[in-house]
Parts: C-alpha cells; structure tokens; sequence
C-alpha cells in the first residue's frame, strides 16, 4: 500500500505553491513525486491548475453531491476531472510498487466523482468520529509545518463544523447505497484496537496481510517512516514513535454551550453512529 495524503490539495499547495512533501522535501525536489508526474503527466509542469480548480468548482463542491448522487451518467466535466485524479493513482502505484493506494482526501464531492472513473476500483474508508470532538479539534490553532510555520489549518466555529460533519457523514452513507463499496469505523473504535482495525481494512481493501506487515504496531505506539503525503494532518511529519491514544480532550476542553449546539444539530446521526447525545464533562 502506499499512502498519498489528501490528494484534493496537491494541485494548489503542491504543484502550484510547491509546499512540503511528507518526507520533509519540497514537492519539486521530492523524488518520489517528481516520477509520478512524469508517468502521469510528462511532468507537472504539462498540468493545468486553472482548469482543475475550474472543474472542482463546477463538479467537486459539497453543494453538487445531490445531483452527482442522483446521476445516472456522468458529464463529461465530471469525467474529465476525475481522470486528473485516476492518473496520478496509476503512476503513484506504478512508482510504488503498490496493489493500492490511499488518498486520505476528506470531501465527500470528490469520492463521489470518482464513482464515475471506470479506471479506478474505488473502495472508501468511512472514519467517523464523534462531531463534538470534531467541532473542538476545527477551532484549535495549529501551525501548518508544510509551510515552515508561515501558515495555519483552517478553522471552523462549532456551528458550522456541526453542520458539515451532517453533510459529509450523510454523503458517504449515500454513496453506499449506490453501490459502492463503503467501510465505516470508529475513529474511538480504531484507537482501542489499532490492530484488528487494520487488519479489518486491509481485508476490505483485498489485500492479505502477512505477521510481518503490522510489526511496526506495538501497545500504544506505532513506529513509523518517513512518507510521500502530498498534504494533510501535520502528524504525517512524524517518524519513529507515534502515541496512539483515544484524545477525548473536547469532554472538557468543548464549551458546555457548544457542546449542546453539536449535539442538538448532530443528534440523530451521533445516535445512528452509536453515540450517546448527553456527555457530561469529568469531574
């Protein structure tokens, strides 16, 4: 398996604004990239970044899932963008030697695109977390190492990450129910058994797995390399020793009034998920 990040992003933060790639490089002098440019598109430089901000814009967009949903033929601007994405798949697992290859992208639009790409045997990983958890975690200021500090993730206030985290849980749902292949987990579920986690995704994947390939798990702890993430969460950074623990920090940290405000908007879907709506802060 090869992990790219959160392709979505790579055509404006990597190939246009040339940030850091997960292993520490610049995305021009990563090696790893540069040859799947090559494979994909006779270099980067042969990419038209205007043309795929214009197709996200007209296809890719939280408000398009309805109609991407309820299609039952793709246009040939949603064909044409998605084949922008299937490329770099393709030269991805053909640089890395690899049957899969993950794009941790988290917008929704975008996997139902790639329902369309007959190139792609598109399998998505549904990782849900409780939206009160969600909603503190968007308000934290944190720095973007991508950008040498001179930048910081984006922000959301509770509401409105109360009111996206219903938008794209229920759009992953939907594309479930047409027929793609979807495996939801909990993102507390996964933290109490990382191992039998992965060994459940892999299965979903089609990817046997050998004792070997999760010696790098061990209690509480995973021991990592160094990786090719185009972008994402700054802990892709991380080599050698990595926590893993369950941060419920929001329990206390989430003011008593947002935490209400997530529950109430986010309700019938915490319940869905198996979450309790009432949670009262520790003692």
């Amino acid at each position: 398996m090869c992990a790219l990040g959160e392709v979505v992003h790579l055509w404006q933060r990597d190939i246009r604004d040339d940030e850091r790639c997960g292993c520490g490089s610049r995305f021009s002098g990563c090696a790893f990239w540069t040859q799947v440019g090559e494979r994909a598109f006779g270099g980067w430089g042969n990419v038209d970044v205007d043309r795929v901000h214009q197709l996200r814009e007209s296809v890719e967009r939280t408000r398009h899932i309805p109609r991407l949903a309820s299609a039952t033929t793709a246009t040939a601007e949603v064909r044409e963008y998605a084949s922008f994405y299937s490329r770099v798949y393709a030269a991805a697992a053909e640089v890395s030697g690899s049957r899969v290859v993950v794009d941790s992208s988290k917008h929704s639009a975008l996997a139902h695109v790639l329902r369309w790409a007959d190139d792609i045997d598109l399998r998505v990983v549904h990782v849900v977390r409780d939206a009160r958890g969600v909603a503190y975690s968007w308000t934290k200021r944190v720095s973007r190492p991508e950008t040498d500090g001179t930048e910081e993730m984006t922000r959301y206030s509770p509401g409105r990450s109360a009111l996206l985290w219903n938008a794209h849980n229920a759009a992953f749902g939907l594309l479930a129910r047409r027929g793609v292949p979807v495996r939801r987990i909990r993102y507390e579920e996964f933290l109490a058994d990382p191992r039998a986690g992965l060994i459940r995704l892999a299965d979903f994947a089609g990817v046997p797995l050998h004792p070997d390939d999760l010696a790098f798990l061990r209690p509480g702890q995973a021991d990592l390399k160094a990786g090719h993430s185009a972008a994402g969460n700054p802990m892709r950074f991380t080599v050698g020793r990595l926590p893993l623990r369950h941060d419920d920090a929001w329990v206390n940290a989430l003011p008593s009034s947002q935490r209400r405000l997530v529950g109430a908007v986010c309700g019938p879907m915490l319940r869905a998920y198996g979450y309790p709506i009432n949670v009262a802060p520790e003692a």
